[in-house]
């Protein structure tokens, strides 16, 4: 049962983060959108049976959690945290390949998508973790790279405006034509 260590703000105001004493998984990112996606996930599917929950995002010691804007944060959390200390670890789970791109991405042989991957992994994705969320590379449709947003930052005013301008910025150092787009 993992303890929660710490619940942290998130720029998004309507996401919250719980750090936990222990990872709950290991290192494997979980992202779900509705509860229909999380049907064979004994916590996501916890969580979204709380009223005003729209989003479920962890992995290793975080979980995020983005509510509709309706609830009073303080109310909700009282909801939100038996189940995530009764979550069990999932330590031996497999990862989802598709979960920061799509098969089309991961399978591509063009280079420019290769290296945007690589830099996102290595420049974007580390902090956008780091306030609760996450990033898709959905694919590249000519010359229109086409992104989606997860957990906090799924429904953040800054993440389509400053943080997608600032990734626009590094694309275009692979290629200036690159457009980015958020879907």
């Amino acid at each position: 049962m993992p303890k929660i260590k710490e619940i942290e703000r998130t720029p998004n105001p309507d996401a919250m983060r719980f750090v936990l004493a222990e990872p709950l998984t290991n290192g494997v990112t979980r992202s779900y959108e509705n509860s229909a996606e999380a049907e064979h996930d004994e916590l996501a599917k916890a969580l979204f049976s709380i009223e005003n929950v729209i989003n479920v995002y962890y992995v290793d010691r975080y979980i995020t959690v983005t509510q509709d804007g309706k609830a009073v944060w303080s109310d909700l959390l009282r909801k939100l945290a038996p189940p995530i200390r009764q979550a069990t670890p999932q330590l031996n789970l497999d990862t989802d390949e598709e979960v920061h791109a799509t098969k089309e991405v991961l399978e591509t042989d063009d280079p420019r998508l290769i290296q945007i991957n690589q830099m996102l992994d290595e420049q974007v994705r580390p902090y956008l973790l780091a306030d609760g969320g996450g990033l898709k590379i959905i694919g590249l449709d000519g010359n229109r790279l086409k992104v989606h947003y997860q957990g906090a930052c799924g429904t953040c005013p800054t993440a389509t405006t400053g943080t997608l301008y600032a990734i626009e910025s590094m694309v275009k150092r692979i290629d200036p034509d690159i457009q980015v787009i958020s879907v």
